[in-house]
C-alpha cells in the first residue's frame, strides 16, 4: 500500500520536475529572443545615430545644417519606429511564451484530473466489491 503511494507521489513529482524545466526552457528561450531583439535594435539606432553625428561633424556653415537637419529628423524617426517595432515583437513572443505555459499547466491540471477521477473509480469499484461479500 504504501509502496503505491510512493510511486505515486514520485510520479507526480518527476511530472512536475518535467513541467518545471519545460516551463524554464520556454522562458529563458523567450527572454533571450527579446533580449537578441532589443541589443540589435539598439545596435542599428547606434549605428545610425553615429553616421549622423559624422555627418554633422563635417557641417562648417549654416547652410549645410540646412541641408544635414532633415537627416538627423528621418534617423530620429526611424530609430523610434525600430525601438517600437522591437518593443511590439517583443511583447507579441512574450504572449506566446505565456500562452505555450498555459498550456503546459492545463495540461498537468487535466492529467491531475484524470488521475484523481481514476483513483476514485478504482476506490468505488473495490468498495462495492466488498459490499457484495
Amino acid at each position: 500500500m504504501y509502496q503505491n503511494i510512493n510511486e505515486q507521489i514520485g510520479a507526480a513529482a518527476r511530472q512536475f520536475a518535467d513541467s518545471a524545466a519545460e516551463v524554464n526552457r520556454l522562458a529563458l528561450s523567450s527572454a533571450g529572443k527579446a533580449f537578441g531583439l532589443q541589443l540589435s535594435t539598439l545596435e542599428q539606432n547606434t549605428n545610425a545615430a553615429f553616421a549622423f553625428w559624422g555627418e554633422l561633424a563635417d557641417v562648417r556653415d549654416i547652410d549645410g545644417l540646412k541641408a544635414v537637419w532633415p537627416k538627423g529628423v528621418q534617423v530620429a524617426r526611424e530609430s523610434i519606429e525600430r525601438s517600437v517595432s522591437a518593443g511590439q515583437e517583443a511583447f507579441g513572443q512574450a504572449v506566446a511564451t505565456n500562452e505555450a505555459i498555459a498550456r503546459i499547466a492545463k495540461g498537468q491540471v487535466e492529467a491531475a484530473q484524470a488521475k484523481a477521477e481514476e483513483a476514485v473509480q478504482t476506490a468505488t469499484t473495490a468498495a462495492a466489491g466488498k459490499a457484495r461479500k
